[in-house]
């Protein structure tokens, strides 16, 4: 089986088109990496890079985004909704094929020196400091991205070299004077899920995310936060969904509209940030139509790709 390892950074840049476009010429042009999807928000001002690679081109590719990130993205002049600490502000690596988690956390945790190229390179390289997260986590207060990146670039610039709770996983206590500091991770697929609310009231938007987050009570494997779209004139509920099998997508979408009908708001409509799995769409469309005994094999696509394999063999 062919060994592939899904990488999904993202950059705090999300209106310059031209920059994100060098940004994703630099992976494109890594050996071995494949871009499958890009994807900009202004009100965020915040870009989503998803590209496939064998688990040995992996990190250059992510490397080569994250140089390019470091020359262009100076975050003293970077605002925008979504929180952000570093000009290339999370690497995650996900295994996709051929590749287990530990695969994916040996990556970051630096621990094949000798058989290829490590995220050590970011520090020693661009001098850009590491926080591990997620399942790559050394400690377990950083396995929550929000809580790594609390107080955001500003906040962390100010307190890493006083504050021993703030000490990178690699480097020295000082973010990078421009692209500050990163954070990289191991993780499932995730699915980034935003829902968009017909009021312009972010009170209403951040008491909804409030509601549905794990962290307050919410649904299990939810992360949510209330944002701003000025330009829309609206607000959105921002998810990201850390195991859609536990939490589907539906459930989600009903809890939010109804937390949104006691404020008298209507849901206007809801995006899915990069890509996503098929068994989650699978799942909306099951719960929808109610269909009986619907299963994958029904799918046209996934037979057709299955008979194209058999005839090949």
């Amino acid at each position: 089986m062919r060994k592939i390892v899904e990488c999904v950074p993202n950059f705090s840049e999300g209106r310059r088109t031209e920059v994100v476009g060098e940004i994703v010429a630099a992976i494109k042009e890594a050996q071995g990496a494949v871009l499958l999807d890009r994807e900009s928000d202004a009100d965020h001002n915040r870009s989503v890079i998803t590209f496939v690679a064998p688990p040995e081109r992996v990190v250059d590719a992510a490397l080569a985004g994250a140089r390019k990130a470091a020359e262009l993205i100076d975050l003293n002049h970077h605002r925008g909704e979504h929180p952000r600490m570093g000009a290339v502000d999370v690497v995650p690596f996900i295994p996709i094929s051929g590749v287990t988690m530990e695969e994916c956390i040996a990556l970051e945790e630096f621990s094949l020196p000798e058989e290829g190229p490590t995220l050590w390179r970011m520090w020693r390289e661009l001098g850009i400091p590491i926080y591990l997260y997620e399942k790559a986590a050394t400690r377990l207060e950083r396995e929550n991205l929000a809580t790594v990146r609390k107080g955001q670039f500003e906040g962390i610039r100010d307190d890493i070299a006083r504050n021993p709770s703030r000490l990178p996983d690699y480097g020295e206590a000082r973010v990078h004077p421009t692209a500050g500091i990163t954070a990289v991770g191991a993780r499932p697929p995730l699915i980034a899920y935003n829902i968009n609310l017909g009021t312009s009231d972010i009170t209403i938007a951040t008491k909804i995310a409030r509601a549905v987050r794990h962290q307050n009570g919410g649904l299990r494997f939810v992360k949510a936060l209330g944002f701003e779209l000025k330009d829309r004139g609206i607000v959105q509920v921002s998810m990201n969904m850390v195991n859609f099998e536990g939490t589907p997508l539906f459930r989600v979408f009903e809890m939010v509209r109804s937390e949104a009908e006691r404020y008298g708001v209507p849901v206007i409509g809801s995006e899915i940030v990069g890509l996503v799995p098929q068994q989650a769409l699978n799942a909306v469309a099951d719960f929808y139509l109610r269909l009986e005994g619907f299963g994958e094999e029904q799918i046209l696509e996934r037979r057709l790709e299955a008979a194209l394999e058999t005839s090949t063999e």
